[in-house]
């Protein structure tokens, strides 16, 4: 909601959930319009929602993605590929937008050692030599049930876009 205010400095707008304000003085700065505060605002981020039930693997994790955030949209469904779609302009909101992890907990579990173990036994067959052994310590790590998960990998991601906000649910 905007609010217009009257005080000794001026009339002016703000918005008190974004601590923004307008007063007559901005408009000698180019701010002169509502549409012009509006502009400068973040009113409500696109909601976009994926569903942990829908896949137990990070390959068909990758799928959902393809279904819920990027609908008809040719990517390269690995982790480089994903941190490149939140960025924006690839189906997804160039502002940025919120993405709802329906059923997080249980993709958690889905996407949690075993399926690390398999991630990582695959990388280390197609790895560059020179990344082996740093494979190998990751995988040593993850049968011991120690480090991070594909799941804890996609969250990182996630978290690493200031314009992405995470709602696990």
């Amino acid at each position: 909601m905007i609010v217009f205010l009257i005080s000794e400095s001026g009339v002016g707008k703000t918005c008190p959930n974004k601590r923004m304000q307008w007063t007559l003085e901005d408009s000698h700065r180019g701010c002169a319009t509502l549409c012009d505060l509006l502009s400068e605002m973040r009113v409500g981020k696109v909601a976009l929602t994926i569903d942990g039930e829908q896949f137990s693997t990070l390959d068909e994790f990758y799928k959902e993605v393809s279904r819920k955030l990027i609908p008809g949209a040719e990517w390269g469904r690995n982790l480089d590929a994903f941190d490149d779609i939140l960025r924006g302009g690839f189906g997804t909101p160039q502002e940025g937008f919120v993405l709802v992890w329906r059923s997080s907990g249980l993709s958690r579990e889905r996407l949690g050692y075993a399926e690390t173990i398999r991630q990582l036994e695959r990388r280390l067959l197609r790895c560059h030599p020179s990344s082996r052994s740093a494979v190998k310590v990751q995988l040593s790590r993850a049968r011991r049930s120690e480090g991070p998960t594909c799941f804890d990998w996609l969250v990182e991601i996630i978290q690493r876009h200031s314009d992405v906000e995470i709602r696990l649910q």
